[in-house]
């Protein structure tokens, strides 16, 4: 009787993890960088970085009002140094105590453009947009033409291939590093038994994420300095909850 009642305890016990496990859920809350200097000045920023600037600052601030009342279990940011002082500002407006401790990862980076890092972004853009027969304007207002014309993997190997130095990341690279991050912070989160976390990433990683892993729902919404997107994670599936929404910037 002992024995069966103890296989019966197991069997439960077993039962009631994978349960556990099965309704574990994941709601990553990837923010974009505040604006920077060089988002300001028109020059390539990618691995290289400059800091945010006081409307940088204010915006940061405005969406940790926004997020106040989430509770995060985990915060993640790119490791530049734009990506963690948002990450800071917006952990700082938060009201559940306490907050996370901020792991930086080298994969929420944004993607790497080599010799291109710092220069005026029409010295890189301008062939891209040439090879399609549309002009590049530095207000960006052709860009969704751009879009249209050529995928982000076009885009990223073509980069590489003009970058004479030969450091640019290829599409693959880029791919296989967001992943490889995305993935982890799912481990880590799956780990505490789920739940909000926040990711701050950049400009053209975090359309790649959603490329990667919500193919059929995100179809190159535009993502701006600290606009929200939820990337929601649960038993094996990947779902988009929100896109680019800036809402608490509006109206401040």
């Amino acid at each position: 009787m002992k024995k069966v009642l103890a296989k019966s305890l197991l069997f439960l016990s077993i039962f009631s993890f994978s349960l556990q496990a099965m309704c574990q859920e994941v709601n990553i809350y990837f923010i974009r960088h505040g604006k920077t200097m060089f988002n300001t000045t028109g020059q390539v920023q990618g691995w290289s970085d400059t800091p945010l600037t006081e409307k940088g600052i204010h915006q940061a601030k405005q969406a940790g009002k926004g997020l106040e009342n989430v509770e995060f279990i985990g915060a993640y940011s790119s490791d530049m140094g734009r990506a963690r002082a948002t990450a800071k500002l917006i952990l700082a407006e938060n009201k559940h105590q306490p907050t996370p401790v901020l792991i930086d990862m080298m994969e929420l980076r944004e993607w790497g453009y080599g010799g291109y890092e710092g220069r005026d972004d029409a010295e890189l853009w301008t062939p891209l947009f040439e090879e399609k027969n549309i002009e590049f304007k530095k207000d960006w207002s052709t860009w969704e033409d751009l879009t249209k014309a050529m995928t982000d993997e076009e885009m990223a190997n073509a980069i590489a291939a003009n970058d004479k130095t030969g450091t640019a990341e290829n599409y693959h690279a880029i791919v296989e590093r967001l992943k490889m991050g995305v993935l982890d912070i799912i481990t880590q989160t799956e780990a505490q038994g789920g739940g909000n976390v926040l990711a701050v990433s950049h400009g053209s990683a975090i359309p790649t994420i959603l490329t990667i892993f919500t193919p059929d729902e995100y179809h190159g919404e535009s993502i701006d300095n600290v606009s929200l997107t939820i990337l929601n994670y649960k038993d094996g599936k990947f779902t988009l909850k929100t896109i680019g929404d800036t809402k608490y910037l509006q109206n401040k």
